[in-house]
């Protein structure tokens, strides 16, 4: 893609939302953010613009529901394409909240195609998600693995990605990439931006070891202990943020390969158990972290981990971060932000 291609990006202001925004700068895109801070802060994006040296072109505080004022915003800006991460995204409130969930994440998912639709725009990035996998059979999974979603929240997704390739059926000339990464953690190197929780004790598990290792908070609860696995805590594949982000911008510059749907997995191949990313992070901070192994959570699963392989075939790209760096940037984003932003 040329640049000073405008990139409509909602959740711009959440986690990897945040980061994504800086890559896209990094690289010569105009950013428009849409976001209704209801799990993010307006100083996410003052990060954002302090590390990328400019900020976004624009700022909207707006609901997706809210179709009206989402439609001013294509009013507004020259779109050329998006990127979707608006969603709800904790498993255990998922299944707490289920309306809510299909809500947010379905309804914002229509809500943004009709505006696109109705603006021209047929070029979008689709946040997706591994948890679709649910319970899965093997790992590693590959993009023709079956979906088996054990929660409202991987469901959500799943239906998402449903829609999106309908509408590619029936509308011509849309080109949507899905990305189904896997467990985004870690922080800007800078140590300027990072995840930051609103819930006292974070639904990830990231800041949840830094909050502990800052004192913040007693100590880790390892939801199971006596799944299939070799210590018998889950199993995930986690990836740094950094190469979550640089992921969707490459996914932007590949939009154009072919029209229709496409899905590819976003991780690292390389699955760690909560006790092994416990040990990484306390290497990282320099001290013990406390914890105790709990009962399991609704709609968990033991082990998901990604096969690659297909995006590093069609993009030649790779993961570029591991384990060590990932809790070392966290670590540092903590130990600067112990409050989180300022606002």
């Amino acid at each position: 893609m040329p640049a000073r291609t405008t990139v409509l990006v909602t959740g711009g202001a959440g986690f990897i939302g945040s980061h994504t925004c800086v890559e896209l700068l990094d690289h010569g895109y105009d950013v428009v953010v849409v976001d209704d801070y209801s799990n993010s802060v307006p100083g996410a994006l003052e990060r954002v613009a302090k590390i990328a040296a400019r900020p976004p072109v624009a700022v909207h505080e707006i609901d997706l529901l809210d179709r009206r004022a989402l439609s001013r915003v294509f009013d507004e800006h020259r779109v050329d394409a998006v990127i979707h991460f608006a969603a709800r995204k904790a498993v255990g409130e998922s299944v707490e909240l289920p309306v809510e969930y299909y809500d947010t994440n379905v309804g914002g998912t229509t809500a943004l195609l009709h505006a696109m639709r109705d603006h021209g725009v047929h070029r979008l990035v689709f946040s997706s998600s591994c948890s679709i996998y649910g319970d899965a059979t093997k790992v590693p999974l590959t993009e023709a693995d079956p979906a088996r979603p054990t929660n409202p929240y991987a469901a959500s997704k799943w239906l998402c990605e449903q829609v999106l390739a309908d509408i590619c059926r029936h509308l011509a000339g849309f080109s949507v990439l899905a990305l189904r990464y896997f467990n985004p953690v870690g922080a800007h190197p800078s140590g300027l931006l990072g995840e930051v929780p609103r819930k006292a004790v974070p639904n990830n598990v990231m800041p949840y070891l830094a909050r502990v290792a800052a004192g913040r908070l007693p100590r880790l609860s390892v939801f199971g202990g006596d799944y299939p696995t070799a210590d018998g805590t889950g199993v995930r594949d986690y990836i740094h943020v950094m190469d979550v982000a640089e992921g969707h911008r490459l996914a932007l510059e590949h939009l154009d390969d072919e029209v229709g749907m496409r899905v590819f997995n976003l991780g690292t191949g390389r699955g760690t158990s909560v006790l092994e990313l416990l040990a990484a992070f306390q290497r990282a901070c320099g001290r013990p972290i406390p914890y105790e192994v709990t009962d399991r959570r609704p709609g968990d699963v033991p082990a998901l981990v990604a096969d690659p392989g297909a995006v590093a075939r069609a993009w030649n790209w790779s993961t570029a971060r591991d384990l060590d760096v990932m809790c070392r940037d966290a670590w540092r984003f903590q130990e600067l932000n112990p409050s989180g932003y300022p606002n």
